[in-house]
C-alpha cells in the first residue's frame, strides 16, 4: 500500500516559478479541457491574477515537476505570464503520481471516462487495490467498481457519449448490451433522438426484448427503429453537403413496402454528370 507523505518547503511559502522551468504531470487524469471553461479561466487570471497556487516537485536544480493545477498553468501561459506562484512539495516519483491522480479524481469537472481511467491508473500503476483506492477517494467500494466497468466502452463509443452530452448514466445503461456494433447502433439511435436516461434505459430494455425473439418473429417496430440510424446518417449526410456550401437535395417518398430517399448533387460539386442516389428500405 502506498503511504502518501508530502513535506512542504519553506512552510507552504508561495514562490514565483518561470512558467518554462515547470514541466507537465506525467499522472494526468484529465484528457479532454473544455475550450470555453479554458477560455474563462483564461480571462479570469488575467483579470484578477492566479488566486490558488499551482503544486510542484522539483526534478532537477532548474527544473519543476507540475503535481496539481494543470488547467491553472495552461491559462496562466495563454495569457502571457511569464511566472507562476508555486507551492513546492517534496515527494518521490510515486508519491507525486499519487498525489496528482488523487487530487484531479477529486474534482467535480472531469468526465465519467477521465474518471474512470484515472481510477484504473491508481490500482495499476500504484499497486492499490479498488478498496484501497475507494478509501483514499472517500468513496464506496462498489461506486469505483461501477466506474470501472464504463471503460468496456469502447474509445468512440465514450467520444460520442462525451461530445453529444450524455451522462455516465446513459453510458451504464449501454454496457447491458455485450455485442459492440449492437451498442453503436443503439447509441446512434439515443444521441439522434435525444433520449434522457429514462427513455435510454426504456429502449435497451425494449432492443433486448426484441433481440431475444426469432428473427421471423420479431415486430416490424423495432426493425425499423434500427433503419432509422441509417436514414438519419443519410440525413446528416445532406447537411454536411450543405454546409460545405454543395446545393444538395433530398427527396423522401414512402410506399407499402418502402421509405424511399432521392439524393441529388449537382454536377457542378460532382465534377462530373449530375448523380442521383436513390435509397430503398424495406
Amino acid at each position: 500500500m502506498v503511504r502518501l507523505l508530502l513535506n512542504l518547503k519553506n512552510d507552504k511559502k508561495v514562490v514565483d516559478i518561470p512558467i518554462v522551468l515547470i514541466r507537465p504531470c506525467r499522472s494526468q487524469a484529465r484528457r479532454f479541457f473544455d475550450e470555453e471553461e479554458m477560455a474563462a479561466l483564461t480571462k479570469s487570471i488575467d483579470e484578477n491574477g492566479i488566486l490558488q497556487p499551482i503544486t510542484v516537485r522539483k526534478i532537477s536544480p532548474a527544473e519543476y515537476e507540475l503535481v496539481a493545477g494543470e488547467r491553472r498553468l495552461r491559462a496562466a501561459s495563454k495569457c502571457g505570464m511569464k511566472k507562476i506562484p508555486c507551492i513546492i512539495v517534496c515527494c518521490d516519483d510515486r508519491q507525486a503520481g499519487v498525489f496528482s491522480l488523487i487530487e484531479n479524481l477529486q474534482r467535480t469537472d472531469l468526465n465519467p471516462f477521465e474518471e474512470a481511467d484515472g481510477i484504473r491508473r491508481l490500482i495499476e500503476d500504484y499497486g492499490l487495490t479498488q478498496d484501497e483506492a475507494a478509501k483514499r477517494l472517500g468513496k464506496k467500494q462498489s461506486t469505483v467498481a461501477n466506474k470501472l466497468r464504463l471503460l468496456r466502452l469502447g474509445e468512440e463509443e465514450r467520444e460520442w457519449i462525451i461530445r453529444a452530452g450524455l451522462t455516465e448514466r446513459h453510458a451504464r445503461a449501454l454496457l447491458k448490451i455485450d455485442n459492440a456494433v449492437t451498442r453503436k447502433i443503439a447509441l446512434s439511435e439515443i444521441i439522434s433522438r435525444g433520449l434522457n436516461v429514462s427513455q435510454t434505459e426504456k429502449y435497451i430494455e425494449n432492443a433486448q426484448q426484441t433481440e431475444e425473439v426469432p428473427k421471423n418473429q420479431r415486430k416490424n417496430r423495432f426493425i425499423f427503429k434500427d433503419v432509422r440510424v441509417f436514414v438519419n446518417t443519410i440525413n446528416k449526410a445532406i447537411d454536411t453537403m450543405k454546409n460545405s456550401g454543395i446545393d444538395a437535395f433530398s427527396e423522401k417518398t414512402e410506399t407499402e413496402e418502402y421509405i424511399e430517399y432521392t439524393v441529388r448533387i449537382p454536377k457542378s460539386a460532382a465534377g462530373r454528370e449530375e448523380n442521383v442516389l436513390t435509397v430503398h428500405n424495406a
